[in-house]
């Protein structure tokens, strides 16, 4: 039976595709973290405050790739180069979606305004990284290799989606709410296409790995462009929804970046 657990324990269980999966996450996590300190640098003088929490921010993404890649070292692996298609961060920043990497290589201070679309995009992807995060506790709290790594990660990133909630919702009350909105519906929907079309990549990578027949392939593609219809039509909405979070100030009461 094709089932999520069922195929992320084929895709651990192979040693090829698990230092891929492993490799295109950490490489995801790097990007993040390498951003996330950029802006902490660039943040405008009347934001200061943010700084601080953006190195947070940063800080556990450089601390969720090392951890991938020490997950591939464990089995005596090595990482491999991420596929292009497969470079979510990457395709995102091609679709004008957060903040132009150009920009985070100058020096030039951002503005409010730009903290506002670093945020927006944030609390996108931070949802989608909190529910992939959430299958993989749900079927791998308890494994051997990767329970202990899941239910880290799985922690931080519903710490990063409570602060990005709480840190619009103030920008929000200081007058931000309609660039907020614009700016989260122009990323969810931009986000929904590269995550399906990163979806299909990883599964033709994966497939010609664990060389599934043919008749699998079309039906993992077909769950995903599914999902995508899905998305399409409503589920992007629960991507732009703000609401107070349950975890307050996230960043002050966790357990500081390994």
């Amino acid at each position: 039976m094709l089932s999520a657990k069922s195929l992320f324990q084929e895709i651990l269980d192979d040693d090829e595709s698990f230092r891929l999966f492993c490799s295109i996450a950490a490489g995801g996590e790097a990007q993040g973290g390498w951003e996330n300190a950029r802006i902490a640098a660039l943040v405008p003088e009347s934001e200061r405050h943010m700084a601080p929490k953006i190195t947070r921010h940063g800080a556990d993404e450089d601390k969720h790739g090392r951890i991938f890649n020490a997950l591939i070292h464990r089995r005596g692996l090595e990482p491999v180069p991420v596929p292009p298609d497969t470079d979510y961060t990457m395709l995102l920043e091609r679709r004008g979606i957060g903040l132009a990497h150009d920009r985070l290589r100058g020096e030039e201070p951002l503005t409010v305004g730009d903290i506002v679309v670093y945020l927006a995009h944030s609390r996108v992807t931070e949802q989608r990284a909190s529910e992939q995060m959430e299958l993989l506790l749900r079927y791998f709290a308890d494994h051997p290799d990767i329970g202990h790594a899941v239910k880290m990660i799985s922690n931080d990133e519903d710490n990063h989606l409570a602060y990005c909630h709480e840190e619009l919702l103030r920008y929000a009350r200081a007058g931000h709410g309609p660039a907020i909105q614009r700016t989260l519906r122009d990323c969810a929907l931009a986000e929904i296409r590269v995550y399906r079309d990163v979806s299909l990549a990883v599964m033709t990578h994966m497939g010609r790995i664990l060389r599934w027949p043919a008749a699998k392939s079309a039906a993992l593609a077909a769950g995903i462009h599914t999902v995508y219809a899905w998305e399409r039509f409503a589920g992007w909405r629960r991507m732009v929804s703000l609401e107070t979070p349950l975890r307050r100030d996230a960043f002050a009461t966790a357990t500081p970046a390994a």
